[in-house]
C-alpha cells in the first residue's frame, strides 16, 4: 500500500505531466496555481515546541518541516477531522495537562499517534488515543485484558501518557527528545544518543519515522492553532460537540450485561460503548467499575439497574450441563439459546483449550430452555 509521501509524489507528478503537455495558454485557462500550497509550506518562524526553539534557519530542519507540512496538507480530510474532533478529545487532554502543570503542546502527540481515534491500532499492537503497546500501558496503570482495554479510554490513557512523558522528560532533559523516545522507545534513543554523542533531536540520525515525528506534531500545532491560515475555515457548528456525561461507580456482585446498564441509564448500548470504549464485549465482570453515562442519568440509576437485574434473574435459571463425547461449546450454546462467549465467561474457560467429556458447565438459560439440560 503506498504511503502518504508516495501518494503525494504521484499526485504532483500527474499534475506536472498535465502541465507539460498543455500549451502555456491552456495551462493559464485551467487555473493551475500552486501559490497557496507553496505559501502554506513556507514556514518562517519563530516556532517552538513546549517552549523549545525549532532551528528553522538550519536548511535540513526547514526542509523536514516543509516536507511534513506538504504531506499533511495533501490529506485535508484528515485535518478537517482533527479540527472537528478537537472539542471532544483535545479539551479533556488540555484540562489534564493543566492539572499536571505541563505544556499544552503535548496534546498534539495524540494527534500524531491516533488522529484522536479511540480504536486506532497499529501492526505492532499499539492501541488507543496514545498508541500504547500492552506492556507499556500496564506499566503506567492501564488495565488491558479480555474484559477491558483502558488504552481506548481517553481519560485513563491520557493520565498514563502524561506519566510516561514526564518520566521521559526527566530522562532526556528536553521535551523534543521525550516525544522522540515516546515514538521509538527510550532504550533505542539512549543507544542512538550514545553512538552519536549528540543530545539534540534535530541533529540526531534516528529511525526515519522518528525523524519525521516531531515535525508531524509541529505541523498539527501550526494548523490547529491557525486553521484559517491553511484554508480550513470551519464554522462553530462544524465542530463536533462533546457528549455530556457523568461518572458513576458500580459495584457489580455478578456479571452485568451492558444492555442492562444502558437501560438503567435511559440510553442504548451504543452510547454506553461510545462513552466507555475500554469495555470489551457486552458484559461487565463482578467487581468495582467506574463508568461514564449520559448527563442526568445518574439520578436513580442504581435503583433502576437493580430492578432490571432482578427481573432478568426471574426469567433465567442456572443449570448444570454435563459435557458428553462429541460436544462442542458452540453446539451446547445453540442448544440452550445462549452465547458461546457467555458460556466461557460463566465458566472461566480458556478459549485456547477445548472442553472435555465429563466437565460440568454452568449455564444461565431462560425458563423455556431448562428442560434441555442433561443430568
Amino acid at each position: 500500500m503506498p504511503n502518504r509521501y508516495q501518494r503525494l509524489l504521484a499526485a504532483l507528478l500527474t499534475t506536472l505531466a498535465i502541465a507539460l503537455l498543455l500549451a502555456p495558454a491552456a495551462v493559464a485557462a485551467t487555473g493551475l496555481d500552486f501559490s497557496a500550497l507553496i505559501a502554506a509550506a513556507r514556514i518562517k518562524g519563530p516556532l517552538d515546541y513546549c517552549g523549545e526553539r525549532v532551528p528553522l534557519e538550519d536548511p535540513d530542519v526547514r526542509e523536514r518541516m516543509e516536507r511534513e507540512m506538504l504531506s499533511v496538507l495533501a490529506d485535508p480530510h484528515q485535518v478537517i477531522l482533527w479540527i472537528k474532533r478537537s472539542r471532544q478529545a483535545l479539551a479533556p487532554i488540555e484540562a489534564a495537562l493543566r492539572v499536571h502543570g505541563l505544556p499544552q503542546d503535548l496534546k498534539y502527540v495524540a494527534i500524531a499517534e491516533s488522529s484522536l481515534r479511540p480504536h486506532a491500532g497499529s501492526p505492532k499492537g499499539a492501541m488507543g488515543y496514545w498508541q500504547f503497546i500492552e506492556p507499556t500501558g500496564r506499566k503506567y496503570g492501564l488495565r488491558v485484558d479480555s474484559e477491558k482495554d483502558e488504552r481506548r479510554s481517553l481519560f485513563a490513557s491520557t493520565e498514563a501518557a502524561i506519566a510516561y512523558l514526564k518520566e521521559l522528560r526527566q530522562i532526556f532533559g528536553t521535551w523534543t527528545l521525550a516525544v522522540a523516545a515516546y515514538n521509538m522507545g527510550e532504550n533505542g534513543l539512549r543507544s542512538d544518543i550514545s553512538q552519536q554523542n549528540v543530545r539534540d533531536y534535530y541533529r540526531l540520525y534516528l529511525p526515519l519515522e522518528t525523524q519525521r515525528y516531531v515535525f508531524r506534531i509541529l505541523t498539527a500545532k501550526l494548523i490547529l492553532e491557525h486553521p484559517e491560515t491553511y484554508g480550513f475555515r470551519l464554522e462553530p457548528e462544524d465542530i463536533y460537540p462533546p457528549t455530556a456525561f457523568e461518572r458513576i461507580a458500580l459495584d457489580a456482585s455478578r456479571e452485568t450485561p451492558v444492555l442492562a446498564i444502558a437501560q438503567a441509564a435511559n440510553t442504548d448500548v451504543k452510547m454506553i460503548k461510545d462513552l466507555n470504549p475500554e469495555i470489551r464485549g457486552f458484559r461487565l465482570t463482578p467487581g468495582r467499575h467506574h463508568l461514564l453515562i449520559p448527563k442526568s442519568a445518574g439520578n436513580g440509576f442504581h435503583d433502576r439497574l437493580s430492578q432490571l437485574i432482578e427481573q432478568a434473574d426471574a426469567q433465567v435459571h442456572e443449570i448444570s450441563y454435563l459435557v458428553k463425547e462429541g460436544d462442542t461449546l458452540s453446539a451446547i450454546a445453540v442448544q440452550h439459546g445462549v452465547n458461546v462467549s457467555d458460556v466461557r465467561l460463566w465458566n472461566r474457560l480458556d478459549p485456547k483449550r477445548p472442553i472435555q467429556p465429563g466437565m460440568r458447565l454452568v449455564l444461565r438459560v431462560r425458563a423455556e430452555n431448562v428442560g434441555r439440560a442433561s443430568p
